[in-house]
């Protein structure tokens, strides 16, 4: 599978993201700085290639003026294997995922020393969930209130209609293509099927630990291409404590 994580930019962005070829899973939060070799524009994004102290290397934001010989850096970053951009007619064999942020910034990779690019930035599986408490949470309440487990197992008569759930974070991205995708478990469900777990698409912050009621659209057989599938996720989602 941050956005998530929403998109609010979701709706218009991970669309056109979808058609390009997927949408990055993994924990964000490094930082990588370089100078514009070249660059494409394309619908929504903007494909930059980047000349940074561990080589030259592919990545891609939301639309954003920039051009030949800026310094720029790229915020949040998580990389994608083996990515298939059908508009560029291109693959990449890695490319970085994030945010584009001011020129200037002090890159934040690790491990430190690295020698390349592919070492620098960890590829991380799209289930590696980190399940920090598998206790019950108390399931929300008043009109379409559901757990994790019903939306999952109930998913073909929910799609469409709003939902709302109260669930534990376990995993978050923050601004990934516009959006912040949220993870949720509420002791309900289980593992080994994958209906223990949700995800949430939304422009609310949230952070891993927190407990929250979500309310947004139920969606499903979502495939946003190169292994990114979700049978069942909830979309344009609000949150609150």
């Amino acid at each position: 599978m941050k956005a998530l994580l929403a998109i609010c930019l979701f709706v218009t962005a991970s669309y056109t993201w979808a058609a390009e070829g997927g949408i990055p899973q993994g924990p964000a939060g490094d930082t990588v700085q370089g100078k514009v070799l070249k660059f494409r524009n394309i619908d929504n994004f903007t494909y930059i290639l980047l000349n940074t102290d561990r080589g030259e290397i592919w990545a891609a934001v939301i639309k954003a003026p920039v051009k030949k010989g800026d310094t720029v850096t790229v915020e949040n970053v998580i990389v994608m294997e083996n990515f298939k951009s059908k508009a560029l007619n291109q693959t990449f064999k890695k490319i970085l995922f994030g945010k584009l942020g001011s020129a200037g910034a002090s890159p934040n990779v690790s491990p430190a020393g690295s020698s390349s690019l592919g070492a620098a930035f960890s590829v991380n599986p799209r289930k590696n969930l980190d399940t920090i408490n598998a206790a019950p949470v108390d399931k929300a309440g008043g009109a379409n209130a559901m757990t994790v487990a019903e939306v999952m197992t109930k998913s073909a008569e929910l799609k469409g209609k709003p939902v709302v759930v109260r669930g534990k974070v376990v995993k978050y991205n923050a601004e990934i293509m516009g959006t912040n995708w949220i993870h949720l478990q509420d002791g309900s469900g289980s593992a080994a099927d994958g209906s223990n777990d949700i995800l949430v698409t939304t422009s609310a912050t949230a952070k891993v630990g927190d407990v929250v009621t979500v309310e947004g659209v139920v969606a499903t057989d979502k495939d946003f291409g190169a292994g990114y599938s979700y049978k069942v996720l909830i979309e344009q989602a609000s949150v609150r404590k």
